[in-house]
């Protein structure tokens, strides 16, 4: 019987066992030659990116945290000062402390690019109208 070959196999199937060996080792040389320029390039050491990219992590999560905090607590001081002065209490507490906890959310995602930020004009960064985003 005759077997049919696909044109993406060889015709003779020992052919290509020594060109690619050859073109895998030539790919690790290259490989390693571009690792090798990178490195050259940044002039970095590799165990001071890690320590770098984890100050960078704390440091964010650090932010992020106390915007959230801040948020909370202004919300539930102003809420205490209400319920203090109007005698509305515990509703003002409960209330403003809601607000201060959305307040807080809204301020980490604004900090972490979620939520695209407005100027006073009513355009937001982008450059379109906040209306316009809303269709």
């Amino acid at each position: 019987m005759d077997e049919k070959r696909g044109s993406d196999g060889p015709e003779n199937p020992g052919e290509s066992d020594g060109r690619e060996a050859g073109r895998s080792e030539s790919l690790d040389v290259r490989r390693q030659r571009l690792d090798a320029e990178l490195l050259a390039r940044r002039k970095v050491d590799p165990k001071k990116t890690s320590n770098q990219e984890a100050a960078n992590g704390y440091a964010l999560a650090v932010k992020l945290s106390s915007e959230f905090i801040a948020g909370v607590i202004v919300g539930a001081l102003l809420g205490y000062l209400i319920d203090k002065f109007m005698g509305t209490a515990p509703w003002g507490m409960i209330v403003f402390l809601l607000l201060g906890f959305c307040a807080g959310v809204l301020n980490v995602l604004r900090s972490t690019g979620a939520v695209a930020q407005s100027d006073s004009t009513g355009r937001n960064m982008a450059g379109g109208r906040e209306e316009d985003d809303r269709q």
